[in-house]
C-alpha cells in the first residue's frame, strides 16, 4: 500500500479519536494482567507451599478471580469499541466508492466488469477493515503484553531474559521474509475472486439463456475453473504465512530449552528459587501467544494493502465533468450539431465524423441506418454521457459543455431499448428522480402509456414492488413502465431507443399513439429499425459509418431513392 493510502485511512479514524482511546486503554489493562499470573506462580511457590502460608488462602481465589474479571472487561470494551470504529469507516468507504460509482462516466463501465465493482465494494473493502482491526488490535495488544512479561522476566532474572530476547529479532525476520511474497499473491488473489464474482452475476441475469440453449455443464466448468483457481491462491497464501507460525514456535522451544538448562545451573548456586523458576519459564511461554499473533499479523496486513490499492484506485477515477452554468428555466429545446466528431476512449476510429444538423424546438428527428452507424452514439452525446471530440453541440444556443450536466439532463427524458427499472413500488418506479411524488402526474403518467390494466392486476396497486428489474411484469408492460417514466418527467427534450421495440402490435398502437401526444411540443430524437415507427417524424436523418449522408422527410427520401429507399424497400418488399 502506499503511503498516502495509509494516511488516508488514518484520517477516517480522526472523528472517532475517544473511541480509539478507550480501546487503547482496554487494551493496556489487558497486557498489563498478563505479567500478574506468573507473579501469583512466584508467591504461591515459595511462600504459600512452603511452611505455613504468609497470607490468608482467601486471597488467592479473589485476586485470580478479580484479575480475570478485569480482564474479561477490558478486552470487551477494547473489541466492542473497535468493532464500533471500524464497521462505521466500513461504511464511510462504501459510501465514497457508492458516491464515485454514481459520478463516474459511462465509458467506466464498458471496459470494467460488474463482478469487479461489486468485488470491489464488498469484499476487498471488508480486507481493508480487517486488516485495520485485527493488525491494529494484535500490535498494540500483543506488544503491551510482551513488553509487559519481558519487564516481569528482567526484573525475575535479567541473564534469562538475554536468551529470550534472541526471539524478538528473529521473529522479525521471518514476518518481513514472507511479506512481499504475500503482497502479490493477495493482490492476484483479489483479481480472481473477481473473476469469480462477475461469473456469479452473469449466470443470475442468464438464466434464461442458459436453461434454453443447455448451457449448464459449460456455466458449472467455468465456476470449476475460476473457483479452483481461487483455491489455489488460497492455499498459497495459506502456506506462506503459515508458515510463520512453527518457524516461531521451534525458535521459542529453543530459547526454552537453553532457558532450562541455565536456570539448573543457576538454582544450583542458589540463584533462582522454584517459584522464581516457574514463574520464569510461565511468563516466557506466556509470550508464545503474542509473538504468534504479531508473526499472523503479516496475513490480513498484506491482503489488506493489496485491497486498499484497488480500492482507493476505484475512489479516485476520474468522474464526469463538474461545473458549468445551470440553466434558469425550462430551454425551448434547438439542438444544433456543428461539425461534431466522436472517437470511443481507447480507439483511433471516429465513431462519429463531421456531423451538421439543426434541430427546431419541438421538432421530431429520427435516426435510421445500418448497425454500427453511429445513431446511439450521436444520441449519446446530448445528454453528456459522452463528450464530443471535436465541433460542438449547442442547446439553444448555448455550448452544452459550459452547461452542468445535472442542469443538463433535467431537460432531457430518455426511454431506452434496455429498459432499466428498479426493485421497488411501480409508483417509484414511475415518478423514480422526484423527491416528492405527485399522485396526480403519476396516475397521468399511467393513462398516457396505457398501464391501467396493468395497475388493477398487481396485488398491491401503485404499491406493489415489481421486482429485480421488473421481473413482475413483462417485456411489453416494462418498456411501458419506461415510458410512463419519461411523460412523468415532462422535459422538453425526448430521446427515444427503440423505444417500442418490446412491444407487441396491439400494445405497440397504444403506445405509440401516447407517444405522439407525449412529442408534441417537445424536441424529439428517435432510434428506430423499424421504419414503419418513425415515418411521421419531421425529418429522417440517415447515418453510415458515422457520417450524416440524407436528410428529409419521409416522403421526400423516398423520392430521392437514396439509402433510405433502399432500407424500406428491404423492410418491405415482403408486404
Amino acid at each position: 500500500m502506499l503511503p498516502s493510502n495509509m494516511k488516508r485511512l488514518a484520517a477516517l479514524h480522526r472523528p472517532y479519536k475517544k473511541r480509539l482511546a478507550l480501546a487503547f486503554l482496554g487494551m493496556i489493562v489487558t497486557a498489563a494482567t498478563e505479567p500478574v499470573v506468573p507473579y501469583i506462580f512466584k508467591i504461591l511457590l515459595d511462600k504459600g507451599f512452603v511452611g505455613k502460608p504468609e497470607f490468608s488462602l482467601w486471597l488467592v481465589p479473589l485476586a485470580v478471580i478479580g484479575i480475570f474479571f478485569i480482564r474479561g472487561v477490558s478486552t470487551f470494551t477494547s473489541s466492542y469499541m473497535m468493532t464500533w470504529v471500524s464497521t462505521r469507516i466500513l461504511n464511510e468507504l462504501r459510501r465514497q466508492m457508492f458516491a464515485r460509482m454514481l459520478d463516474l462516466p459511462v465509458h467506466f463501465y464498458a471496459s470494467n466488469t460488474v463482478g469487479k465493482v461489486i468485488n470491489s465494494m464488498m469484499f476487498e473493502v471488508q480486507q481493508i477493515i480487517d486488516m485495520v482491526t485485527k493488525v491494529f488490535t494484535s500490535i498494540v495488544r500483543s506488544a503491551l503484553t510482551v513488553l509487559g512479561l519481558l519487564a516481569w522476566l528482567l526484573y525475575l532474572n535479567w541473564q534469562l531474559t538475554i536468551v529470550t530476547l534472541i526471539l524478538l529479532p528473529l521473529v522479525a525476520i521471518v514476518v518481513r521474509s514472507t511479506g512481499r511474497r504475500l503482497k502479490k499473491l493477495n493482490r492476484d488473489s483479489l483479481a480472481v475472486n473477481a473473476e469469480l464474482t462477475q461469473l456469479v452475476e452473469e449466470t443470475t441475469r442468464a438464466q434464461q439463456v442458459i436453461k434454453i440453449f443447455g448451457g449448464h455443464a459449460y456455466e458449472k466448468q467455468r465456476f470449476h475453473l475460476r473457483a479452483e483457481n481461487l483455491r489455489r491462491y488460497t492455499m498459497r497464501m495459506t502456506a506462506a504465512f503459515a508458515s510463520t507460525v512453527p518457524i516461531t514456535q521451534l525458535m521459542t522451544a529453543c530459547a526454552v530449552a537453553v532457558v532450562i538448562v541455565m536456570a539448573l545451573v543457576q538454582s544450583g548456586n542458589g540463584q533462582i528459587t522454584v517459584g522464581g523458576f516457574v514463574s520464569f519459564i510461565t511468563a516466557m511461554l506466556m509470550l508464545l501467544a503474542p509473538l504468534k499473533q504479531l508473526a499472523e499479523v503479516n496475513g490480513p496486513l498484506q491482503r489488506g494493502m493489496a485491497a486498499a490499492e484497488e480500492v482507493y484506485k476505484l475512489i479516485d477515477k476520474p468522474i464526469e465533468r463538474i461545473g458549468g452554468a445551470t440553466l434558469a428555466e425550462r430551454v425551448r429545446g434547438e439542438v444544433e450539431f456543428v461539425d461534431v466528431g466522436f472517437s470511443y476512449p481507447g480507439h483511433e476510429q471516429l465513431a462519429l465524423r463531421g456531423v451538421n444538423l439543426k434541430v427546431r424546438p419541438g421538432e421530431t428527428i429520427a435516426f435510421v441506418g445500418m448497425s454500427g452507424g453511429g445513431k446511439s452514439t450521436l444520441v449519446s452525446l446530448i445528454p453528456g454521457f459522452h463528450s464530443a471530440s471535436s465541433g460542438q453541440i449547442l442547446l439553444d444556443g448555448q455550448d452544452i459543455e459550459s452547461i452542468s450536466l445535472l442542469s443538463l439532463r433535467q431537460q432531457i427524458a430518455m426511454v431506452s431499448q434496455n429498459t432499466v427499472l428498479f426493485d421497488d413500488t411501480l409508483a417509484a418506479n414511475i415518478a423514480y428522480g422526484d423527491e416528492q411524488p405527485d399522485p396526480d402526474r403519476i396516475a397521468a403518467a399511467l393513462e398516457a402509456a396505457h398501464l391501467g390494466d396493468v395497475v388493477q392486476g398487481l396485488p398491491e396497486g401503485l404499491a406493489t414492488r415489481i421486482g429485480d428489474n421488473g421481473s413482475r411484469l413483462s417485456g411489453g408492460q416494462r418498456q411501458r413502465v419506461a415510458i410512463a417514466r419519461a411523460i412523468y418527467k415532462d422535459a422538453p427534450i425526448l430521446i427515444l431507443d427503440e423505444a417500442t421495440s418490446a412491444l407487441d402490435t396491439e400494445s405497440e398502437r397504444a403506445v405509440q399513439a401516447a407517444l405522439e401526444r407525449l412529442m408534441q411540443g417537445r424536441t424529439t430524437f428517435v432510434i428506430a429499425h423499424r421504419l414503419s415507427t418513425i415515418e411521421r417524424a419531421d425529418r429522417i436523418v440517415v447515418l453510415a459509418h458515422g457520417q450524416v449522408i440524407e436528410v428529409g422527410s419521409h416522403q421526400q427520401l423516398l423520392e430521392r431513392d437514396g439509402v433510405y429507399a433502399n432500407l424500406y424497400r428491404l423492410q418491405f418488399s415482403q408486404q
